[in-house]
C-alpha cells in the first residue's frame, strides 16, 4: 500500500473527444485553466497535451504548448509540469501494390521534431512512449532507435522521462534503456492499461507489469473510461501513484460530464478513503528527484 500519493491530472490529451464533451479544454487558455483547477483541486502533476484550437484536434505546436505552459508558471498556482512528447507516431495503414501508404489521420514526427516542445520549454517531466502498439484501429510507432533517440535528447535536457508503457514488452525496452544508462535516477513509469489493443485494464495485468519494474521504479498506473477510478485505488493499494483526467475519462458517474477538477477530488478521497494522502507538487519534486522548476 503506498500512502503518499503522487496525483496526475492528464488534462485534455489527443483523441477525438472534442465533439464527446461539451467542455473538453481545447485552447491553450482552456487548457491552462483547466489544468490550474485541477492543481487546485489537489493534484500534484498536470500532464499536458494541446489541440487545434480551431478544430479540437491533434497538435504538437510548440507555441500552444509555451502558451499553456507560460500561463502555468505565471499563476499564483503551484503544479509539476509534463508535458507529452508521445505525437507523432500514428499510422492509419494502407498497402497498394506492395507500398505501405498513410491514410487519412496519419500523423508522423522525428524524435527531434517529438522533443522541440521538451527542448524548448523543459517541463520538469515529460513522456517516452516505450513502444509501438495497435492502438486501437492505427498502429502507433516506436521504433527502437527512435526511443534511444528521444531518451538521449530527454537526458540531454535535462528533464525526467516519465516511461509510458502499454504493454509488457514495453517495460522490458524500458528496462534496457536504464541499463544502457539513457535514464538517470530512479526511473518514473506510468503503467497505461484499457487501451485497445495493449494491456488490459485489470488487477492480473496491472500486477504482471509492476512486478516486471525494476527494484528502484517509482510508478503509477490509470485505466480508460469507467476503469479510471478502479484502476487508480488498486494502483495505490499495490504500491503505485494515481492518474485520472479528461485524457482518459470523459464521466464522473454513467452520464454525467466531469471536469478536470471533479476527477482529482474524487481520486484524492479515494486516497483518503484508504488511508492515504497526495502529496503536494513540492512533495513530488523531491520524492521524484526533479530539478528545480
Amino acid at each position: 500500500m503506498n500512502r503518499d500519493v503522487i496525483l496526475t491530472c492528464a488534462v485534455t490529451g489527443a483523441g477525438d473527444t472534442a465533439d464527446k464533451h461539451p467542455d473538453l479544454p481545447v485552447t491553450p487558455k482552456q487548457i491552462a485553466d483547466s489544468a490550474l483547477d485541477a492543481a487546485r483541486a489537489g493534484a500534484s502533476i498536470v500532464h499536458l497535451h494541446v489541440r487545434d484550437p480551431e478544430t479540437g484536434g491533434v497538435s504538437h505546436s510548440t507555441d500552444h504548448f509555451r502558451e499553456v505552459v507560460e500561463r502555468i508558471r505565471e499563476s499564483d498556482v503551484d503544479a509539476v509540469i509534463n508535458i507529452t512528447a508521445g505525437g507523432g507516431g500514428d499510422l492509419f495503414p494502407e498497402i497498394r501494390d506492395g507500398v505501405i501508404h498513410g491514410l487519412e489521420g496519419t500523423d508522423l514526427q522525428t524524435a527531434a521534431e517529438r522533443h522541440e516542445p521538451v527542448g524548448q520549454l523543459l517541463p520538469e517531466l515529460c513522456t517516452l512512449d516505450c513502444g509501438s502498439l495497435n492502438f486501437g484501429d492505427m498502429v502507433y510507432l516506436n521504433s527502437a532507435d527512435w526511443l534511444r533517440e528521444h531518451a538521449r535528447l530527454i537526458q540531454q535536457a535535462g528533464v525526467k522521462p516519465e516511461l509510458e508503457c502499454f504493454d509488457l514488452g514495453h517495460v522490458w525496452f524500458a528496462r534496457q534503456l536504464v541499463e544502457e544508462g539513457l535514464i538517470d535516477g530512479d526511473p518514473l513509469f506510468q503503467l497505461c492499461l484499457g487501451i485497445p489493443w495493449g494491456a488490459e485494464a485489470d488487477t492480473e495485468t496491472m500486477l504482471a507489469m509492476r512486478n516486471k519494474l525494476p527494484e528502484n521504479a517509482i510508478w503509477s498506473a490509470f485505466g480508460i473510461g469507467r476503469q479510471q477510478f478502479p484502476m487508480a485505488a488498486q494502483s495505490m493499494i499495490m504500491g503505485g501513484h494515481m492518474r485520472v483526467g479528461l485524457e482518459d475519462n470523459l464521466y464522473l458517474s454513467k452520464g454525467v460530464f466531469a471536469t478536470n477538477a471533479q476527477l482529482v477530488e474524487r481520486a484524492a478521497t479515494i486516497a483518503e478513503n484508504l488511508g492515504g494522502k497526495v502529496q503536494t507538487p513540492a512533495q513530488t519534486r523531491e520524492s521524484l528527484g526533479l530539478r528545480k522548476p
